[in-house]
């Protein structure tokens, strides 16, 4: 097991409060139910949630189902020690805190577009200092793009526009610069927010599937079902994924039953059916 290291502490003093930051406000809002605690709301969305001093807790739940399809895929192909990870969209720097306690040799960039919110989070929460996490101003595409080929282990895209993820980062030109920037057998990881009729992560996937090999995605079953808006982890990568009843998926399957928003993990046959017939941006 890998060893754990503490984070740098927070500055002293942190209020609720509302904030200007580049792109609009940020607020900090405490958290009624943990101690030291706090929600990070960006221009009124829910956008991170820390635990000063416990950043192996993930109060998110996409963020778990993303962490459990992380875990499981480092474990079986890459070395957590020599662990390259990009992360598009960063505000508070959640997943990268968390995976950074998990493993503490991994290498962590966060590519935020707003430079004002990247000093903020610094300053508020404990987050590794670089070269742990290093936080990049940039816009994800643009940054994306200019990435070296075989770059990065996992790339994790986050990132969103009030409710929505910018149509920029989600058409084939944005996937074949991820898959691009990824080294032999990479994981891509996105995080898609949809409407009950899965429109959006079906023209996504069908982009994907342009360059990458293996797919499959990770949701509550009533957002699998077309019930309501809501959160759709998409999975991507030239590795073979877990299939449906081998060991490897049913463990996956079992941590992401334990949430709070129990999950299931799809596995790449479901995942062609699903967006089968679908077009690509």
């Amino acid at each position: 097991m890998a060893r754990r290291k503490s984070s740098p502490a927070p500055v002293a003093g942190l209020q609720a409060g509302t904030f200007e930051i580049s792109t609009g406000t940020a607020e900090l809002v405490a958290d009624d139910f943990y101690p030291n605690a706090w929600t990070l709301m960006i221009n009124g969305v829910p956008s991170s949630h820390i635990q000063i001093g416990r950043p192996e807790e993930l109060d998110f739940e996409y963020m778990r189902w993303i962490a459990a399809i992380m875990e499981s895929f480092v474990d079986a192909h890459f070395d957590p020690a020599a662990l390259r990870v990009t992360h598009l969209g960063g505000a508070a720097c959640s997943l990268p805190r968390y995976f950074a306690q998990l493993w503490p040799d991994s290498r962590h960039t966060v590519v935020e577009l707003d430079a004002k919110l990247a000093t903020l989070v610094r300053e508020w929460f404990d987050i590794p200092r670089s070269p742990t996490v290093k936080i990049r101003v940039g816009e994800a595409g643009e940054v994306t793009r200019s990435f070296l080929a075989g770059s990065r282990d996992v790339l994790i895209r986050d990132v969103f526009a009030g409710a929505v993820t910018p149509p920029d980062l989600t058409t084939a030109s944005f996937f074949r610069a991820a898959h691009s920037s990824l080294a032999a057998g990479g994981l891509y990881l996105a995080n898609c927010g949809d409407h009950s009729d899965l429109q959006g992560a079906k023209a996504e996937l069908a982009g994907m599937a342009e360059v990458f090999e293996h797919l499959a995605v990770i949701a509550d079953p009533p957002m699998l079902k077309g019930r309501r808006y809501g959160n759709i982890i998409l999975i991507g990568s030239d590795r073979e994924l877990p299939a449906e009843g081998s060991p490897q998926a049913s463990a996956i399957s079992r941590r992401l039953l334990k949430g709070a928003v129990p999950a299931q993990y799809k596995d790449e046959a479901w995942t062609r059916k699903f967006f089968s017939g679908a077009k690509s941006r």
